[in-house]
C-alpha cells in the first residue's frame, strides 16, 4: 500500500458546485447570493451578535456592577517556602527584586505561608499573612512590616 493509492469512500468527496459561469448553468448572475444587500458582496463578514441593523443585545443591557480599579491594590507575592530556598538569611523588598525574585514590586512585597521554613530568617515586607508571620517566628526568625507607601493626591484646580 502507498499514501499515493489512499482514496476517500465512495460518495464522500463531492464535486464543487461552480458558481458565476453564465445563465445556462443555473447559478449565473448573482451565483445564489440574491440581488442586494450586505450578504451579497465579497468580502461580508457578519460580526459577533449582529442583529440585522437591531442594536444588538450587548449594547442594549443596561451595564451594571462595580469596579474598585481605581484603588486596586498590586502586591509582588513571595512564599515561605521560596525564601527557604534561597541562599541568606535576611530578605527585603529591595534585595529580592534585586536578585531577580521577583519583578514588579509594585505597591509592596507581600509573605505567604505555602512552603515549609526550617531556619531562622529574617523578613521585611509590606504585609505578611498570619500563618507566615507564624512559620517564620517558628523557625526563629524576625519578621518586620514596611509601613506602605503613601499615595500623593494631586492637588484640585
Amino acid at each position: 500500500m502507498n499514501l499515493s493509492e489512499v482514496r476517500p469512500p465512495k460518495g464522500q468527496v463531492k464535486t464543487q458546485r461552480r458558481v458565476g459561469r453564465g445563465m445556462g448553468s443555473g447559478r449565473g448572475k448573482y451565483s445564489g447570493r440574491g440581488a442586494k444587500g450586505a450578504k451579497s458582496i465579497s468580502g461580508y463578514s457578519k460580526m459577533r451578535g449582529f442583529e440585522g441593523g437591531q442594536m444588538p443585545l450587548h449594547r442594549r443591557l443596561p451595564k451594571r456592577g462595580f469596579s474598585n480599579a481605581i484603588f486596586k491594590k498590586d502586591f509582588a507575592v513571595i512564599n515561605v517556602g521560596t525564601l527557604e530556598k534561597l541562599e541568606g538569611d535576611s530578605f527585603t523588598p529591595a534585595s529580592l527584586k534585586a536578585s531577580g525574585i521577583i519583578k514588579k514590586l509594585g505597591d509592596g512585597l507581600k509573605v505567604l505561608a505555602n512552603g515549609e521554613l526550617k531556619r531562622a530568617i529574617t523578613v521585611e515586607a509590606h504585609l505578611f499573612s498570619e500563618a507566615a508571620q507564624e512559620k517564620i517566628k517558628a523557625a526563629g526568625g524576625t519578621v518586620t512590616v514596611i509601613p506602605p507607601k503613601v499615595r500623593q493626591e494631586k492637588p484640585a484646580k
